[in-house]
Order: structure tokens, then sequence, then C-alpha cells
């Protein structure tokens, strides 16, 4: 297939960037650095290799000082943000001052400030309280969305310093590796450039390329959600930049699969356990259960199973034994998910757009190669013309759909997910396609579809997010007119509700309602996320400025959001107990413990049983994939997914936070270990 269906946005008009750019090499040499000088450049930012922005710098001296200012503008689907930072050095590179802020939308919050002052060091962070500590003979300031002309200062730094790691503040440390050098072609020219690993700045590491004086030309980093930088000029050279990462991914996946997983025992004995099987209400106490060659062999009380004598003995004794988790809404962008969602006892992710190469990459290595991971099942981002548009793979008439559909089909997705800006007759092409080819479509409600009715209609089999899909109460009117508080501003009768139910049945329609993103999206300002979320303070610290630093609403917005989520959840209740099948899925907001807050708001908000709800995430999503003969319950014959808790979620819905081990392709992990390679607290640290 050709690549003109991968179309790059070019017609960037943002207003906050109205400024002529000028590429020049940085050239911090001990001589330079001593002499007087001004240089500007400039950043290309990508969002899963789509353009949505650009960072222009300046470094310039003032006596003994290097300032360095950076401007980064970004039109990210249609969603307009700015962030201006300043950078003080001396002459040696030592930072004296740092700021960081927003400048889009009036919002001008500080993301981070840094001042040195004598001997002293202060720290303002957002929603947090300045810190002041003494000063240490090597610091940088740090945050994971650092621009990228300061984090080229911080290669300069670290180089400079010859340290093995260098502290950061507000946290942490960062240490760089090199692994390898990539020839690319500038301006017809070849260079040579030196490929790093960074830990340290963003969750797990970010790849990154530095030239021969030591400048940076690209990185690829995530956190959640792939973005990359590249120098101006060096735009061509994205494809070896894009390869580069995926194979530094790939060999930390084979690091973490070296170090966690053991050889795999022919025959496994679960032993002394109690069984919650998916299947009933009922706990089975004192249980055994056998494995063997990765599915379960036998399911019987201890006192009267025979255990081979060949086999491995684990005792579970006093834990309880569940079917392994499902994430359905998962943005797997990097392998740090691996150990992580192991840890949480999820066995299997439904990834819902991604970067082909990464995610192609990841799932072969978990499915083909041994690699430790959840099972991956890939749904292909699909998205429509223009700036609003999300990734690369662009369908834009009713032919594109088709070829997008066979490329997708031809690297083993499972389904095709449709986002916002497709076109009408393009979801219907789309749809008619995958159906053809056995698989399914997902996705959002496209704008120029209007409505859920008619996105299932044109063949859309699974509809994402509560406030997209609950639009098939008022059938009439577009989401655009309905707008985002329609629940508030609307009496709902029972009898739409019935009709709506009826539709989603007829159409076997399967909702993904993604709920915990909005509880968490709808705290109020100042609120901290651990009101809602209690786990958010054992993620890895890099993931606290995304995942903890939320900017939450207004009070009176936030109180509408409240219950706003709060109705929609009773009617997905009804819609749950009418038959509609109902899967759990993150989005990412706190990664693995948002499906755990997922789980628990179908219990707390929708009215479902513990075991309704853990349905949710175990044998719905089986079956919405069509994979469930094979896992989503504790029965013999099927895959040994097994999540192992020290509580029983039936007696209490939180304790699915108590996972202490899971079994998945055959192979039994404590959770403690896993967490501790994410970069996560064990759990073992708060009990």
């Amino acid at each position: 297939m050709k690549l003109q269906i991968r179309k790059r946005p070019t017609n960037l008009n943002w207003p906050l960037l109205s400024i002529l750019f000028v590429t020049l090499f940085i050239e911090c040499s001990p001589s330079k650095l001593k002499q007087d000088f001004n240089e500007e450049g400039a950043f290309l930012v990508y969002r899963r290799q789509s353009l949505i922005g650009k960072e222009t710098y300046s470094i310039s001296t003032n006596n003994n000082s290097i300032i360095v200012n950076s401007l980064q503008g970004e039109n990210e689907r249609g969603r307009i943000t700015g962030v201006q930072a300043v950078l003080h050095l001396d002459r040696d590179l030592n930072p004296s001052y740092y700021v960081n802020r927003r400048i889009a939308n009036e919002d001008t919050t500080n993301i981070l400030r840094v001042e040195v002052v004598k001997d002293s060091v202060s720290v303002w962070e957002k929603r947090f309280d300045v810190v002041t500590t003494a000063r240490s003979s090597n610091f940088f300031p740090l945050h994971s969305n650092i621009p990228a002309a300061m984090e080229m200062m911080l290669y300069h730094y670290y180089f400079r310093k010859g340290e093995t790691t260098i502290p950061t503040l507000p946290r942490g440390e960062i240490s760089i590796t090199k692994t390898g050098q990539d020839e690319v072609e500038v301006n017809g020219k070849k260079e040579l450039l030196d490929r790093y690993v960074v830990e340290g700045i963003n969750w797990g590491g970010r790849t990154i390329w530095l030239d021969q004086s030591k400048n940076l030309v690209a990185l690829v980093k995530a956190n959640t959600q792939i973005r990359e930088l590249i120098k101006k000029g060096y735009e061509e050279a994205l494809p070896t930049f894009i390869a580069g990462n995926v194979m530094e991914q790939m060999n930390a996946l084979s690091k973490y699969t070296q170090d966690l997983k053991q050889e795999q025992a022919e025959i496994t004995a679960l032993v002394g356990g109690d069984i919650v099987d998916g299947l009933s209400d009922d706990t089975k106490k004192g249980m055994t259960l056998l494995i063997e060659n990765g599915r379960i062999k036998t399911i019987g009380k201890s006192s009267e199973v025979v255990i081979p004598s060949d086999a491995t003995v684990i005792d579970v004794s006093g834990k309880t034994l569940m079917p392994g988790l499902w994430d359905m809404h998962a943005h797997s962008n990097q392998v740090q998910w691996a150990p992580a969602y192991l840890a949480g006892g999820i066995t299997t992710i439904r990834d819902n757009g991604n970067e082909i190469e990464f995610a192609t990459a990841f799932r072969d290595a978990i499915a083909k190669e041994g690699a430790i991971g959840p099972d991956i099942l890939l749904a292909g981002m699909t998205d429509g013309a223009g700036i609003r548009g999300n990734g690369i793979i662009r369908a834009t008439t009713p032919q594109e759909a088709r070829e997008v559909v066979a490329m997708y089909h031809e690297k083993g997705y499972k389904q095709i997910k449709i986002y916002t800006s497709v076109e009408s007759e393009v979801v219907t092409a789309l749809a008619e396609e995958a159906h053809k080819r056995g698989i399914t479509a997902t996705g959002h409600v496209p704008t120029a579809v209007g409505n859920a009715v008619e996105a299932v209609e044109r063949g859309m089999d699974h509809l994402s997010h509560s406030g997209l899909f609950m639009s098939v109460l008022i059938p009439d009117k577009s989401i655009a007119e309905l707008g985002r508080d329609f629940l508030n501003k609307t009496s709902i009768s029972k009898a739409q509700v019935a009709r709506a139910t009826d539709f989603f049945l007829e159409h076997k329609t399967v909702l993904d309602p993604t709920i915990a993103l909005n509880i968490v999206r709808g705290l109020p300002r100042g609120t901290p996320v651990e009101t809602v979320e209690p786990d958010v303070g054992k993620i890895a610290y890099e993931l606290w400025e995304g995942k903890r630093f939320r900017a939450g609403l207004r009070p009176g917005r936030a109180e509408l959001a409240k219950a706003g989520y709060s109705r929609t959840m009773k009617i997905i209740g009804e819609f749950f107990r009418a038959g509609v099948p109902i899967v759990a899925g993150t989005d990412n907001v706190v990664p693995v413990y948002s499906l755990y807050l997922e789980i628990e708001s179908y219990q707390k908000l929708a009215g479902l049983t513990p075991r309704e709800a853990i349905k949710t995430a175990t044998i719905i999503p089986a079956k919405a994939m069509g994979l469930d003969k094979e896992t989503g319950t504790l029965e013999i014959g099927k895959e040994a997914d097994i999540a192992i808790l020290n509580k029983n979620p039936l007696d209490n819905i939180e304790n699915l936070r108590t996972v202490s081990a899971v079994v998945t392709n055959g192979n039994y992990y404590e959770s403690d270990p896993l967490w501790v390679a994410a970069d996560f607290k064990p759990r073992k640290e708060f009990e």
C-alpha cells in the first residue's frame, strides 16, 4: 500500500507561532562558552508521527550568564496550547534559574520554577508549596515535558560534568547510556548521529540522537503518549528515529524478560487458595488448580486433587484466584506497561491506538518470542483529513478506507479504530471492509456522523467514551448540538432509555465508557487525585507531572461533571442489566490503577454486584473480542490467565487492589518485582 493515505498536516496556522524559524547548530564548546554569542533554532513537534507544533529557541549570553529562551506552540487535534520557558546558566553551564509556564487560553500557570540564591535552591511546582533546599554541587531543573532547548543544555551539562548520573529537581536523577550510531542524510549530505537512551525524564526512558558536538538532534519519548521532537532540517530522518526507538524499547523488554521470567514449568499446581471463577457469586474454598502447558487442567478441592510428582507447587493458601483482568482501552506506548500491567493482574489489553511500528513489535515480542507482558490485541487508529486528525493513518475516501483496513488486517490487527474526523461515507466503508475481513470497528463517534445511532447504523461495532455514545438517548440531535452537559440539562425518560437499550441490543453494540477518566478529570480545582485514586502515589515519579498535577475544574463546573457522570453510570447500569455488553477500559489516566477505579465505579455508581463489575474486565471483553472460549473465566481447558489476590473482591470490590501475583502464558510472577521493574512502588511498602 502506498503512503498517500498517511498524510501529515502541513497547514499549521497557529496564532502562537508567528515567528520566523531559523535552524543553526549550537556549538557549546569550552572556547565558545567563554565568548559572547546569539543563536537561534527550532524543533518540530510530532504526536504519533503527525506534525502538531514547533518549538523555537534562542541561546545568548549576558555578562557571565547564558540565557536560553524557548517558545513551544502546538495545535494538537484542534487544541491550541503554548509553553514559554527561560533557563539561566553560568559559563560552566551550572543552572541558576528556570521557569516554565503555560501561555495559552489566558492560562499563565507556572509548571515549574527553580531559582538558586547563594547556597540554596527554591522550587515552585504547580499545586505544591515552594520547597527550599541546600544547593548540591551538581543538579539540573527537570520535568517530563522539558522543552527540547533546555534538554539540549542538560546533555551538554551532563557531559561537561562527566558524572554517571545527575540529580534533578524537583526530584529524581538522570542517566544516559550510549547504545549505537545511526547515519542520516541531511540536505544531501550523510551525517553520523550518536544514539542514547536517557532514563529519569519520562517514565521508562527516551531515545535521543546527538550530533558529534553533543547537540540534540532528535528525541522520541512516551510517558503514556508517543511524541517525537526533531531539529528542523532533520525531519526526513523521522523513519530512522522511529526505528531506533522501537529497537531500544524492544531491548528494554528483553531485559525485563531476562530479569523477571523464570523457566516455564510444564505443570504448575496452585494449592490451597479460594477461587472466584467468574461463573457464579460463590467462592470455592480450599481449592487446587493445575496448569499444564499454559492451560487449566484441573480445578478441585485440595484434599481431592492428585498433584503430579513433577509439578511445580505454589502455596496460595489464604489468597483468592480470579480470572486475569482486561484493559479494553489501553494506549501502551512503551514497554514499561508490560511489567506494570502484569503486576496489577492484567493479562490482556486492547491497544486502542498506537504507532504501528512500536505496537506490532511489542505485540509480537510477547506473542511470538515469549517476552514478558500481557496479551495485546490491536485496534488500528484511523482518522480523516485536517489538523484535528489523530496520527498519520488517514482515510479520506472510501477507496483509502479499504486500503487502510487491508493494511491493518495484513498486520494482524483485530479492529479498526475510527476517530473523530472521519467522514460519514468513509465510516461506512471502513466498517464494511473490516467486516468482510472478519474484524470489527470501534472508536469515537465522528463529528460528521453526529450521533451514536448513525455511527452504529453505519457499521461501528464498539463505541468508546460515555460522553459520545450517550447521544443514543436523543437520536435526532448531534453530539455538538447536545453539548457535553446535556444529561444535566435534559430530562431523560424511561422510554428513551428503553429505546436506547433495545437499539444497542439489536446491533450487539459493545460500550467502552472510560468512566474513570471522567472521574479524574472532573475533580474540583486544587483537589488531589488521591481523593479518587488512592494508589496514585505508587506510580513512577516521572509520571507525577502528567498524572498527579491535574488542573481541575472550577467548583460549579466540577459539580456538573460529577452529576453528569453519576447520572450516566445509572443509565449504564440499566444497559448492563438488560444485556448490553459493557467493557472496562482506562484510556491511561493513572496507569494500571485506573482500571480498578473503573471497575469499582461500575459497582458504586452503576449498581452492579461485585461479580458483575468484575465481568466488565474479564468474560465480557473476552466475548467482545471473540476469545471467550479461550479465556475470561477460570474453567478447565481455558488459558491460565489468573490474578492472585490477598483478599476476595466479591467481599469488597476494592480488594481488586490486593493483587500479589499473576499467571499468564503459563508463567507465574510475583507482583512486587514487577512493580519495581516498572519503577512503581511495591505493595509491600504500603501493607
